[in-house]
Order: structure tokens, then sequence, then C-alpha cells
């Protein structure tokens, strides 16, 4: 007879384990679990002539000890959530997050309905951009792009390597945005303080091999090249700023190595494009590259024209 009450104690200490103690009830859980394993040490040490008595005559003490110990693992559970809760310390982000989708829901997908029903069946972008992944530099911010209007890439200093380096998500990209899409345009942005060219004016010749970040960005070593046999009077920070811009157009470059792309804009079925943010001043400077005054990487020449500052 008394094999059904160790079983409940040790139900009720299984209960206690799996609740994990809180500020706020973790005095009386400690109380409640020492109460509970003082019982079952009697029950294990106990007769059974001393225990079954006590149980017969209490039928509904086992009930409230259920009863409390069920209550209890609730009330630590909801302090538990509330602790998780004040861990976060701070705004709701993914409730910040759920408004905002809400209200493109309301104000742009609903109203836009038809073209968004057209844009679920197949996409046509007039642009191919690729951009900074840095948080500061969001394109369709920027630029104003449309759901539909670009296919985007963003990587580390928005690079391009070069074809003969094989494939990268980057390449990948420009395959089936020039191939499948038929994008006539590719606009490479740069920006402004670019931690990305920061890194690679600061490596040494040889970089980290170890590193995944210095692995990438010397796919822009040639900019860096050209940065510092064109401008080695000036400081560190200027020469970032010039090798900002020297990088678009190594990746514009770049760009030509591609036997699809190079096909295209010969046949001015295609465009490329440079772009660079100075969200310091907000100013945007936009040129094109020319075709045919360019020679292809290695050549270390560039013209370009239609170059333009916005703001």
């Amino acid at each position: 007879m008394v094999f059904p009450i160790r079983s409940k104690a040790r139900r009720i200490l299984s209960t206690m384990a799996a609740v994990r103690p809180s500020s706020t009830c973790s005095n009386y859980r400690r109380k409640s679990s020492a109460s509970i394993l003082t019982n079952s040490a009697e029950v294990e040490q106990g007769t059974h002539v001393e225990l079954l008595p006590s149980v017969k005559r209490h039928p509904v003490r086992r009930l409230e000890a259920s009863n409390d110990s069920m209550e209890l693992a609730h009330e630590c559970s909801n302090c538990e959530g509330e602790n998780v809760s004040k861990a976060n310390n701070g705004p709701d982000l993914f409730g910040e997050m759920k408004e905002r989708f809400l209200s493109f829901k309301k104000h742009k997908f609903l109203k836009e309905s038809e073209h968004f029903q057209t844009l679920a069946q197949a996409q046509a972008p007039k642009f191919m951009v690729i951009a900074c992944a840095d948080s500061r530099v969001c394109p369709s911010n920027i630029l104003g792009f449309q759901p539909g209007e670009a296919f985007m890439i963003r990587n580390v200093a928005n690079l391009v390597p070069p074809f003969e380096n094989g494939a990268s998500e980057t390449n990948a990209a420009l395959e089936f945005a020039v191939n499948t899409l038929e994008v006539k345009n590719i606009l490479v942005i740069g920006h402004s303080s670019c931690a990305g060219i920061e890194t690679l004016m600061r490596m040494q010749d040889d970089g980290d091999s170890s590193s995944l970040t210095h692995s990438w960005v010397i796919n822009a070593k040639v900019a860096k090249l050209r940065t510092k046999a064109v401008a080695p009077h000036l400081s560190f920070d200027q020469q970032c700023r010039h090798c900002e811009k020297e990088s678009i157009n190594s990746s514009l470059l770049n760009l030509r190595t591609y036997p699809w792309i190079e096909d295209r804009a010969k046949k001015e079925m295609l465009s490329l494009h440079g772009g660079y943010y100075d969200f310091l001043r907000c100013t945007f400077e936009k040129w094109t590259l020319d075709m045919n005054g360019t020679r292809p990487v290695g050549g270390g020449k560039y013209l370009d024209e239609d170059r333009e500052l916005w703001g």
C-alpha cells in the first residue's frame, strides 16, 4: 500500500524539477521542495502501520497536496515567462516589425493588389543591383526601388569577383539576373565609411588566409593598389574614401570578364553603372561605364560617362 504514495512523491518531485526557478518563486520552491523531500524520506523509512492510517484518515489532504504542487508549478511557469520577457529588456522588436508589416499590407499591398498579383506570377526587374551589406545602406530606401523593380544582391563591400575566381553567390545571382531575367542595367553601389574597404586597406599584402572577410575583400586588391599608386600623399581615411569609389569601378571591370555580360554589353543590350552614396552629406554619385573606351581587367584603364551628382 505504500507504493502509490512513493510514486506520488516521485511524480511531485519530477514536476518540481521540470520547473526552472525564478527570482520570484525560488524561495517558495526551495521550501516546498524541502518539505516534499522530507515527506518522501518519511515514506521511504516509515512503516506501513504508521503511514496507512494517516492516509486513510485524511484522503482530502492528499488531493490538496497534489493541487498545491500543480498550482506551484503553474505559478513558477508564469514567473519564468515574465522573467524571459523582462530579460529582453527593451522594445518588442518583432512587435514593431509586425506593425510595419501590417502597415505595408494595409497601405501598400491591398491598395495595389493588382500589381502584387502580377508580381506573384513573374518578375521583370529593370535593374540588377549589387550593394553593400551595411545596415545603413538600403538601396530600396535610398533610391526608392519598388517591389519588382530591382533584383538585388548584397555582400561585404559590394564587390564583384572576376569570372575566373569561380562560383559565388554574387555571380550566381548575376547569371540569373542577366540570362534569365534579362535585366537591362547592372548598378554597383558603394558608400562612404565602408568597413569592408577599410579592412582591405589595413590588410597586409598576403592577408589572413584564416579570415573569411579577408579572403573576400581581397577581390578588390586591384582597387587598393591603384589607390596606393595615385594617392600616396593622402591620409588613411582619404585613401579609404578614394578606394571606395575605385573598388566600384574595379567591380564594373570585373563584370566584363563574364562572357554573357560582355556579349550583351557590346550589343548594347546591357549597361553597367556605378553609384556612390555618401550618407554623411546625403549625396549620390552616379556614372555609367563607357564600354567603347574601357579595356578589360588588367588594362588599368576605365572611362565613364553620364556622371551625375544628386543632392
